[in-house]
C-alpha cells in the first residue's frame, strides 16, 4: 500500500479529545499514513489549548470565527477556507472528521464535492429531534448520507445508521474514542491537575458539584431556569463547593455572572484545558451539565450526572442509569441534586460499567482504515 494523506479536520475541544487518539495512533505508521491536521479554530483557545495537552500541533489553521457570526456565516467561511487552502493544496485521500459540529458537516461537505471518502467517528448519535440538540443533530445526519466508514461507539448507533439505510459493510461498532482519551491521562498530569487549583486557592474535597453549561437552545429563558435552580442549591448547601467553567458566548457569560458571581462557595472559571476539567469529574459529588462528551466521560468515574437537556442522543448512558435527563426544569434538577447532595459522596457512586468503551477504539479503528485501503 502506498502511503496515504489522511486529513483530520476538527475545530472544537471535544473533536480534539476524541480525534486526538485517532491521530496519535495513526502516526505511529509512517509507512502507510502522512497525517495531516486541519483546526477549523471554531473554538480557537479550546481547541489549540488542548491540541497542545496531547503533544500535537495543527498543520494548518483557518481561523474562521468571527463575531456575531450566523450559523449560514460560519458554514460558508468553513467551506471556503477548506475548498481554498486546504483542498487545493493537498492531495487527501481520505477526510476524518468527528462527531456533530459545524466542521463536521463541512468537512464532509467539501470532501464529498472532491469525491474523497469521509470516515466519521462518533457516528450513527441520534436524538431524532432537529432542534434538540440544534443544529447538531441536522448536522450529524447529514454527515451519515456522504460517510465511506462509519465508526458507531455502540450497538445502539450502528441499529440507527441501519435504519436509515446505510450499507452494513460501512458501518463499525468500535467504542468511543473518548475513553481512549481518558487513559492518556498520565499521574504527573492530574497532579499538575491538582496544582492548578491548590494555585487558585479552590480547595477540592468530597463536597464537590460540576457544572457545565452552553448549548444554543439553552439560551434564553432555558438558561433563566437553569440558573434559578443552581442558586437553590448553591444557597442550601454552603458546605458544597460549586465549580463552573464558564462558556465565553456572551448569551451564557453574562447570565452565569450575574446570578452566581456574588456566592462565596461558587468558583466561576475560565474554560478548562482537558486535564484539569478531567480531575473535577474525577473528585466531583455531582455533575450538572447539558455537554455530550461529560455524558461519556462520567461513568469512567462512578459520579451520578444529570444532563439539562429534553433530548440526548447518547441513550446508553440513560439506559444504564449512569446519567438521567432533566431538562430546563427547575423543580427536577433541585429535586434530583438534592437527593445526591443530601448524602455522603461514597455513598452516591455509581457501580454500572460505561457503556461507551473500553479505551482501545483507536486501535480498532486504525485496523479498519488499513483494511479500507488494502
Amino acid at each position: 500500500m502506498t502511503t496515504k494523506n489522511i486529513l483530520f479536520v476538527f475545530g472544537t475541544r471535544p473533536e480534539v479529545i476524541k480525534l486526538a487518539p485517532v491521530i496519535l495512533e495513526l502516526k505511529k505508521y509512517k509507512d502507510k499514513y502522512n497525517v495531516i491536521v486541519c483546526n477549523t479554530e471554531q473554538q480557537k483557545e479550546l481547541s489549540n489549548q488542548t491540541l497542545n495537552y496531547f503533544g500535537l500541533n495543527a498543520d494548518i489553521n483557518l481561523d474562521c470565527m468571527r463575531p456575531n457570526q450566523s450559523l449560514a456565516d460560519v458554514q460558508a467561511r468553513i467551506i471556503s477556507s477548506l475548498e481554498h487552502e486546504v483542498f487545493e493544496k493537498y492531495d487527501v485521500d481520505a477526510t476524518v472528521v468527528q462527531g456533530d459540529t459545524m466542521t463536521v458537516l463541512c468537512g464532509a461537505l467539501t470532501s464529498f464535492y472532491r469525491k474523497i471518502p469521509v470516515f466519521h467517528v462518533e457516528a450513527g448519535l441520534r436524538s431524532y429531534d432537529i432542534f434538540e440538540p440544534f443544529p447538531e443533530e441536522v448536522m450529524r445526519q447529514m454527515t451519515s448520507r456522504v460517510t465511506a466508514l462509519n465508526f458507531a461507539p455502540t450497538q445502539k448507533n450502528k441499529q440507527a445508521l441501519l435504519n436509515e439505510g446505510i450499507e452494513e459493510n460501512t458501518i463499525f461498532v468500535t467504542g468511543n474514542t473518548v475513553i481512549d482519551a481518558l487513559f492518556c491521562l498520565s499521574d504527573e498530569t492530574m497532579k499538575n491537575a491538582q496544582e492548578f487549583y491548590h494555585e487558585k486557592n479552590i480547595i477540592i474535597n468530597d463536597k464537590l458539584v460540576l457544572i457545565t453549561v452552553h448549548r444554543r437552545e439553552n439560551h434564553g429563558e432555558r438558561i433563566d431556569k437553569i440558573l434559578d435552580a443552581i442558586e437553590h442549591l448553591v444557597i442550601k448547601y454552603q458546605d458544597h463547593k460549586f465549580i463552573i467553567p464558564v462558556h465565553p458566548n456572551p448569551n451564557v457569560r453574562d447570565k452565569v455572572y450575574t446570578k452566581l458571581e456574588k456566592y462565596s462557595n461558587v468558583a466561576l472559571l475560565e474554560p478548562l484545558d482537558y486535564p484539569n476539567l478531567v480531575y473535577l469529574m474525577k473528585n466531583a459529588k455531582l455533575i450538572l451539565t447539558d455537554s455530550g462528551g461529560i455524558q461519556e466521560e462520567a461513568p469512567s468515574f462512578g459520579c451520578p450526572t444529570f444532563v439539562m437537556r429534553y433530548e440526548t442522543e447518547r441513550q446508553e448512558g440513560i439506559d444504564a442509569g449512569v446519567s438521567v435527563l432533566v431538562g430546563a426544569d427547575y423543580d427536577k434538577i433541585v429535586r434530583l441534586s438534592e437527593e445526591i447532595l443530601n448524602k455522603d459522596r461514597i455513598k452516591t457512586r455509581l457501580q454500572a460499567q460505561n457503556p461507551y468503551g473500553d479505551g482501545t477504539s483507536a486501535k480498532k479503528i486504525k485496523v479498519i482504515i488499513d483494511k479500507y485501503f488494502e
